[in-house]
């Protein structure tokens, strides 16, 4: 009876954390979208102005809202994260069901996924993104061929493991083709670890995003991207305007913590291994 309580009340946090960490996410959002283009616009009068209740985050050099800014630049730096982890969560998932059709084809995957994680890993987001134009579609596309390695390789050990089932070995003595085996048996299995990778890759695909921003081979200037808030802060900080990379910033680490809890709870919850302690 006290390990029954003891486990609904860790289903119970569990669950707590992944509500409220989706509903402050939410807030975010919406409130990014809400945002008319008022709020972002120019007011010289109101320039370099200190955090206060008419301007929680201040203003900047331009006087527009910081608050404002940092909202707007949350809301793209998601959907940038959206894009990019959906891409890597769908590439990460054919590569391993690719893994599955013969040995040939898996060492294949396997060398591929050796070889970008061989490289550095923010170089090779700089050159793909560098390559591709910059802007969104490089950025995108940078992270999407960035950010699949890892997912694959766990979901290729998940997917050897089911294939060594014994109820596998039946499938095929039976006759059953190689796309059954992996509809029937394979992806049942594999989307849950899928989707959690996916939760997973959120914050890394929005942390690199802002990283290779800042330095200039990210989102154009003219979007209102926490990279492109840090970098031009920069020049300010000297002259004590600390408030323009300090809330952006911390903001930024907030959401990033926030999909970085999601995942790990969700992963919990779903895992009956781990929700079993």
């Amino acid at each position: 009876m006290r390990g029954r309580i003891q486990l609904l009340n860790l289903r119970q946090q569990t669950l707590a954390i992944i509500v409220l960490a989706v509903i402050f996410l939410f807030g975010m959002v919406i409130s990014g979208i809400l945002i008319d283009a008022d709020k972002l616009s120019v007011n010289l009068a109101m320039k370099n102005s200190a955090p206060s209740l008419d301007h929680l985050f201040g203003t900047d050099w331009l006087g527009r809202d910081m608050l404002s800014r940092t909202l707007k630049g949350l809301t793209l730096s998601m959907g940038v994260g959206l894009l990019a982890a959906s891409l890597s969560a769908g590439i990460a998932l054919l590569l391993s069901l690719l893994a599955s059709w013969n040995k040939q084809v898996d060492y294949l995957v396997t060398w591929l996924i050796d070889l970008f994680l061989s490289v550095p890993h923010i170089v090779l987001l700089i050159l793909i993104s560098f390559a591709m134009g910059g802007g969104m579609k490089g950025v995108v596309i940078g992270l999407a061929f960035t950010h699949w390695p890892s997912l694959t390789r766990l979901l290729r050990a998940e997917m050897l493991q089911i294939i060594s089932a014994e109820y596998v070995g039946v499938s095929q003595r039976l006759g059953k083709s190689r796309w059954w085996i992996a509809r029937q048996h394979l992806l049942p299995h594999l989307v849950p670890q899928v989707f959690i990778g996916f939760i997973l890759l959120f914050p890394h695909a929005i942390l690199h995003e802002a990283a290779i921003t800042f330095l200039g081979f990210g989102l154009s200037t003219e979007q209102p991207a926490i990279g492109v808030i840090l970098s031009e802060s920069m020049r300010y900080l000297s002259t004590g305007m600390w408030w323009l990379a300090f809330f952006p910033g911390l903001s930024l680490l907030i959401m990033v913590a926030l999909f970085d809890m999601l995942g790990k709870n969700l992963k919990r919850l779903l895992d009956p291994f781990h929700g079993q302690r």
